[in-house]
């Protein structure tokens, strides 16, 4: 098997990252900024992102506050240096899955809701909405056992 060009196996893995992360609810630019930190692990300036990436001051400005805000890369300093600086945090994966966690819980909480007030003579609605709710409860239970798994193993 010949390897293919790393800069174009990097460059498709910054646009996948991007793309998942879209689909994820992230600013697709969040989701490639992340890539380049998994890809390239390292230090960043805030002006060797927005060139690598070739996007606006705004949008990394924007990116780099979520990601930090998700606990996924961390702003460090530089003796001498006025701008920002960014690495990947050392494991992400525990905080990827309490946002994921977050996002099931809020989602758990509406069909709850909905759960009690369905009318006790409707038993079908009561039965499949129920069954929804321990749809939920079983992945919350999946994610949260995994994401200490990850955590206690860094």
């Amino acid at each position: 098997m010949t390897l293919r060009d790393q800069t174009e196996v990097r460059e498709e893995f910054i646009e996948r990252i991007g793309l998942i992360s879209q689909n994820d609810g992230l600013p697709r630019i969040a989701g490639r900024v992340l890539g380049m930190f998994m890809f390239d692990g390292g230090v960043r300036s805030f002006g060797e992102i927005t060139e690598e990436l070739q996007v606006s001051k705004a949008s990394i400005s924007s990116a780099t506050r979520i990601l930090e805000e998700r606990s996924l890369i961390k702003r460090v300093g530089r003796p001498g240096q006025r701008q920002d600086f960014f690495q990947l945090v050392e494991n992400p994966f525990p905080e990827m899955l309490e946002t994921i966690t977050v996002g099931l819980k809020k989602a758990k909480a509406e069909v709850d809701e909905s759960l009690v007030q369905i009318d006790p003579a409707n038993e079908g609605a009561l039965a499949r909405v129920g069954h929804y709710v321990r749809f939920y409860d079983t992945l919350i239970a999946l994610t949260e056992a995994a994401a200490k798994d990850l955590a206690e193993n860094r």
